[in-house]
């Protein structure tokens, strides 16, 4: 794909489970012809025992999800700033919002303790790019992808994770946001939708901005 511009240098898609951000990453990667880093969370041994019990399940799969993303950020701070562009499907954030919500109080305060230790100076992001759908639509799309241990994902716990994105971009101000109506844009299938949004991409520089088709008509 043709670019006027030249991109963000590190780029993160974000938003809650089965909003397609890994999906969208790696298109945006192949795109920028940029490094690829992805969460894997299909490593961690602990969250298929979560989705089934979550109150016993909680706090191992909360901290292995620290330990991979402290060393992955780690790795990106460490790594060669003239490198190619990066492209991640995580933010470090994200992991204590995940804690805040899943953790007990006595977890938490174990949690805290841990991510102080690790003492995270990740990198902030050039452009965070936040996928956001209403519960019905991501419980289809979690439906459809047909993930053996995520068909326990309740529409409480859901719901839970939706609202707390919600507030958690609402106040972020760190960087330039780009937020995206996921459920009515086709980011894989449509390629005009997929341009339009790149062109947000490479014009993002501050702020925040929006990209949602049903309202803008065709892209």
């Amino acid at each position: 794909m043709a670019r006027s511009d030249s991109p963000p240098r590190y780029i993160v898609v974000d938003g809650p489970i089965g909003i397609g951000k890994t999906t969208l990453a790696k298109r945006i990667a192949e795109s920028l012809q940029a490094e690829l880093v992805l969460e894997q969370p299909e490593l961690n041994p602990f969250l298929e025992r979560f989705y089934r019990d979550p109150a016993n399940g909680a706090l191992p799969a909360q901290l292995f999800f620290l330990l991979e993303r402290a060393r992955s950020a780690q790795a990106l701070r460490q790594s060669d700033m003239f490198k190619p562009v990066r492209v991640a499907d995580f933010m470090l954030e994200k992991d204590r919002l995940f804690a805040e919500l899943t953790l007990n109080d006595d977890e938490l305060r174990l949690y805290e303790q841990i991510y102080a230790g690790l003492a995270l100076d990740a990198p902030a992001p050039d452009l965070v790019i936040y996928l956001q759908a209403p519960v019905d639509v991501l419980l289809e799309r979690i439906a459809r992808r047909g993930i053996a241990y995520e068909q326990a994902i309740g529409r409480a716990y859901l719901a839970r994770v939706v609202d707390a994105y919600a507030r958690f971009f609402h106040y972020y101000e760190a960087g330039p946001l780009l937020i995206v109506n996921a459920a009515t844009v086709d980011l894989t299938g449509d390629d005009a939708h997929y341009e339009e949004l790149m062109r947000r991409v490479l014009a993002s520089r501050r702020g925040r901005q929006y990209y949602n088709p049903s309202e803008l008509g065709n892209p």
